[in-house]
C-alpha cells in the first residue's frame, strides 16, 4: 500500500439494536433512528430481525448496487417513480444505494415503507452525508430481514483526513440468515461513489480502502466492494490491481441510455467462492415497460446484481463483534 494515503477506518458505532442478466425474471417507518457517533444512523425496527420468519427461494441471495441519481424529496414526491424503485428493490436481499441528496431524513424510511407496502419486511442502514461542496450525498444499504441481517455494531464510514476521497465508502457487515450461524454467509459490503471529475486518484485510493477493510480484524474474507465507480472494468487503476479481484460487470453498459458502464461489483474470487457465477444489469426500463424518459426519471443508472450461495465457503467474519479501527499506512 503507497505511505502517501493515510486513510483511517474510523466506526461509526450505533447504538440502537440495530437483475438479474437482462430479461431474466425473478420469482412508513416512522420508528425513531438514532444518530450514531461519526454521523451515521440505524434504523431500529419493531421486530428484531432474528425473531422474523426467514422467506428465501432456493439457497442462493442476490446483492444489487443502485445510484438513484438525486434521491430527494422531489423524486419521492413522483409516485410512479416511487412505485418503480420499490418495485425494483424487491428482487434483491440487498441494495447499496448512491446519491441519496437531501437534508431531509425522511427519504430512505420513506423508500422503505414504499417496499414493504407490498408485504414486505425490509430494513435499512445509512451513513452519514459527503461531500466537499454543499451538495452532500449518503450511501444506504436497504436490506430483506427476512433474508439476511446487519451487524449494526459494525456499521463505520471511511475517515479520509488527507482528503483523498471525495465521498468516503460505508462500509457494512451481513450474514444470512437460515443456516446455522456457523456455516451462514458472512460477508463485508463497501458501498462507493466515486467523484467523476477525480476517477483515476480514487480508484488509485480505493485499492487501500479495499485492503483495509480486509484487514480490519473482523476476520472477514469476503469484501465486496461495490458502487458507482464512474469508470469501466477496463480502467479499474490500481484497485483493479489487487491481487485476484475481479469484476462482475464486463463489457456492459449500465447506463439508462445503454451507452456506459460506470456501476459495477468487485471481490476477490479466490476468497469468495460463495459467488455463484451469476450477475448482470437489472434494465427495469425493459422490465417495467417504460419509455427512455419515463426511465430516466427513476434514474440515469440501471442497477447492477451478482448473486451468492446462502453458505460460507471460507472464514466466517466476527458477527456482532467489536467496533473496527485501522490506520492504513
Amino acid at each position: 500500500m503507497s505511505k502517501a494515503k493515510a486513510l483511517l477506518l474510523a466506526t461509526i458505532a450505533s447504538a440502537v439494536g440495530y437483475f438479474v442478466l437482462q430479461n431474466f425474471d425473478l420469482p412508513g417507518l416512522s420508528q425513531f433512528t438514532k444518530k450514531s457517533p461519526g454521523g451515521g444512523s440505524a434504523h431500529s425496527s419493531t421486530a428484531t430481525e432474528t425473531s422474523l420468519p426467514v422467506r428465501r427461494v432456493g439457497e442462493t441471495i442476490r446483492v444489487a448496487s443502485f445510484n438513484v441519481q438525486v434521491f430527494g424529496e422531489s423524486k419521492v414526491q413522483n409516485a410512479p417513480v416511487m412505485d418503480i424503485l420499490a418495485r425494483v428493490a424487491r428482487n434483491f436481499d440487498i441494495v447499496a444505494v448512491q446519491e441519496i441528496r437531501a437534508k431531509s431524513q425522511d427519504i430512505i424510511p420513506f423508500y422503505v415503507d414504499q417496499i414493504n407496502a407490498a408485504g414486505r419486511r425490509y430494513d435499512y442502514v445509512i451513513g452519514e452525508r459527503l461531500g466537499r461542496s454543499n451538495s452532500k450525498e449518503q450511501y444506504a444499504f436497504i436490506f430483506d430481514t427476512q433474508s439476511v441481517e446487519v451487524d449494526r455494531l459494525q456499521l463505520y464510514t471511511v475517515a479520509d483526513p488527507d482528503d483523498l476521497l471525495h465521498r468516503e465508502p460505508l462500509v457494512a457487515l451481513f450474514r444470512v440468515r437460515g443456516p446455522p450461524p456457523e456455516h451462514a454467509f458472512t460477508f463485508t459490503l463497501v458501498n462507493v461513489h466515486v467523484d467523476p471529475d477525480e476517477v483515476q486518484q480514487e480508484m488509485n485510493v480505493l485499492d487501500d480502502v479495499f485492503l483495509a477493510v480486509r484487514n480490519d480484524g473482523r476476520g472477514e474474507d469476503d469484501i465486496i466492494i461495490l458502487g458507482d465507480f464512474n469508470t469501466d472494468d477496463r480502467n479499474l487503476g490500481e484497485l483493479g490491481q489487487v491481487s485476484g479481484i475481479v469484476p462482475v460487470i464486463a463489457g456492459m453498459p449500465t447506463n439508462t441510455r445503454g451507452t456506459n458502464q460506470y456501476d459495477n461489483i468487485l471481490f476477490v474470487s479466490q476468497a469468495t467462492r460463495e459467488f455463484t457465477g451469476r450477475g448482470g444489469v437489472f434494465d427495469f426500463m425493459r422490465e417495467y415497460n417504460l419509455s427512455l424518459d419515463q426511465a430516466l426519471q427513476v434514474s440515469d443508472h440501471l442497477p447492477v446484481w451478482a448473486e451468492f450461495s446462502i453458505y460460507e465457503g471460507g472464514q466466517a467474519g466476527r458477527f456482532a463483534g467489536r467496533e473496527a479501527e485501522v490506520e492504513v499506512k
